[in-house]
């Protein structure tokens, strides 16, 4: 039991390190990277990190079965290459804050999947913090009253496909978790993901960029923290825990990212918005909190 919570902690830490990723890749855009260019060189760079540390130290966490392949690649091109982009994408055309919210719609998927797949429970405890999530999102995102919304729809749109496909890195780490130790899953999901987009990045087009030690505090950041730290322990919690309340408790982002965006950006947020934020944080300890169970003595 105390391993799960460990876990629990682990992963929220982790998602917390997710939450300041807005700070870097605000920095790279200043000096005119885009969004595409911005994940190859979060992916390429923690990659080879991570290859140098794990080749000295441990070789052996290196190996793994040509039938997991497809996993990997399914984890790094899908649960991380697409949803960086979108979710970088809407960072720009509407906000941080925002972008966060509908990233937090993630649960509702990973939940709905997890029952297909893993056969996981739907407790009342996970249905009343997805309609919060919906809720929350709502508000948040201004969908709700009906009618003040002022968010384009590609937006939305984006929004919505970085949950999805973010929420396939719950469910892929997941299954293949069961197989390997949770930095050689992170290791080739990175790795999976720099080989498919550094081919498209045209990253070498902008030499002149990286000789900037301003670029390169970024790149570090990026790199280290939210990417490196970030997935290895939330990929280390998906070992212990579910995949759907992994994803919940993924919404421990929101308050990091949404405190740099209002401090450090500033972004504006209605009441209404407020509200709806606190919806999407309050949906994440609902899962995972557990009321003391009654004992009954006999008398």
């Amino acid at each position: 039991m105390m391993k799960h919570y460990v876990s629990y902690v682990i992963t929220l830490i982790g998602a917390s390190l997710w939450g300041v990723t807005g700070l870097f890749v605000d920095g790279l855009y200043n000096h005119g990277f885009s969004a595409w260019e911005i994940v190859a060189i979060r992916l390429s760079v923690a990659a080879v990190i991570l290859l140098v540390v794990l080749g000295i130290a441990k070789p052996s966490l290196l190996k793994i079965e040509k039938r997991h392949i497809l996993h990997f690649v399914g984890l790094g091109v899908l649960g991380i290459v697409f949803f960086n982009w979108c979710y970088f994408t809407v960072m720009k055309q509407a906000s941080l804050s925002i972008a966060v919210v509908l990233l937090y719609t993630m649960p509702i998927f990973v939940t709905v999947l997890s029952r297909i797949f893993f056969r996981e429970q739907i407790t009342p405890r996970k249905i009343t913090s997805v309609a919060m999530t919906l809720v929350g999102c709502a508000l948040a995102i201004q969908l709700l009253p009906i009618g003040n919304m002022s968010l384009s729809a590609s937006s939305i749109g984006l929004g919505l496909c970085s949950a999805f496909f973010c929420g396939l890195y719950s469910l892929i780490g997941k299954e293949v978790g069961k197989y390997y130790h949770y930095l050689t899953v992170t290791f080739y999901a990175l790795m999976m993901g720099c080989v498919f987009i550094f081919p498209t990045s045209g990253l070498w087009q902008k030499i002149e960029a990286f000789q900037s030690l301003d670029v390169w505090i970024h790149i570090s950041g990026i790199a280290l923290l939210s990417t490196l730290g970030a997935y290895i322990l939330y990929t280390y919690g998906l070992t212990y825990i579910e995949s759907s309340k992994a994803a919940i408790l993924g919404a421990m982002e929101p308050i990091v990212a949404i405190i740099l965006g209002v401090l450090v950006f500033q972004d504006n947020l209605t009441l209404l918005q407020g509200l709806g934020i606190g919806l999407v944080i309050g949906a994440a300890f609902i899962t995972v909190i557990r009321p003391k169970r009654k004992v009954y003595r006999k008398t």
